[in-house]
């Protein structure tokens, strides 16, 4: 699969770094707001060895629309911002691109246009993207099935310069139908993020716990998206949509 993605920071280095190692999958490019890196590709500044494009484009030197159409690709990445999916979303949806957007904080506005995109094309978000953690939803939510009135505290991690509570907490209070003020927020050091469920019970306590160790989680969350979206029709998809087939007995 040929792969754009848009975002270039800690996540977005990290997701690139692990396209490029990919045997299945090539990084076509790279867009960024900023024309720093336009002379180099995305593995000779990375000290990666692949034989994938890995261009940096620059909106300051081409449109989205010229990128598109000059460097096709079946998959568009996306961890820069909530705004950056009005930069590609309408082009990438009439060209029948896949969209895959790792974006932790979206607006109402923004899922809507998502849906609007939908119509159109494969539109698929999660606001973590690790396999882990959303192996943890999917886990979190049949044990409050099983026990609706059990006690449940939500335990998040970041490092200490990260601000605001973590959207996956927040995904996680939603689905466990909790309120934010059982979430605890913990910042310190350089935690990548960790992620803790608690669910008390009279005699005895169960624990769900995921930590990413890595960033290159990020990029294989992604490619697992990306591999289970190549047959999928037009539509809006969740984490939980690609994890059900494999939780049928």
């Amino acid at each position: 699969m040929k792969i754009g993605l848009f975002g270039f920071g800690k996540a977005g280095k990290a997701v690139a770094s692990v396209i490029l190692q990919s045997k299945d999958h090539s990084l076509q490019w790279i867009y960024r707001k900023t024309n720093r890196l336009t002379t180099r590709d995305a593995a000779d500044f990375l000290g990666i060895e692949s034989d994938d494009p890995g261009y940096f484009y620059s909106d300051k030197k081409m449109s989205v629309e010229a990128l598109l159409k000059e460097h096709p690709v079946d998959a568009i990445i996306d961890f820069s911002s909530k705004e950056g999916i009005y930069m590609y979303g309408e082009s990438a949806a009439e060209n029948e691109i896949k969209i895959i957007s790792a974006i932790s904080h979206y607006s109402d506005k923004e899922v809507g246009f998502l849906h609007k995109l939908a119509q159109k094309a494969t539109v698929f978000w999660s606001p973590n993207i690790t396999l882990g953690i959303n192996y943890l939803l999917y886990a979190a939510q049949f044990l409050k099935k099983i026990a609706p009135s059990v006690d449940i505290e939500i335990i998040e991690e970041h490092f200490k310069d990260k601000q605001g509570i973590s959207g996956t907490a927040i995904r996680i209070a939603d689905v466990l139908d909790v309120k934010d003020e059982k979430i605890n927020t913990i910042r310190a050091g350089g935690i990548v993020g960790k992620h803790e469920v608690i669910f008390g019970f009279p005699f005895q306590t169960v624990r769900l716990i995921h930590e990413s160790i890595s960033r290159d989680a990020f990029g294989n969350g992604a490619l697992f998206a990306a591999e289970h979206l190549i047959n999928k029709k037009p539509g809006f998809y969740k984490f939980e949509d690609l994890l059900h087939p494999y939780f049928k007995v």
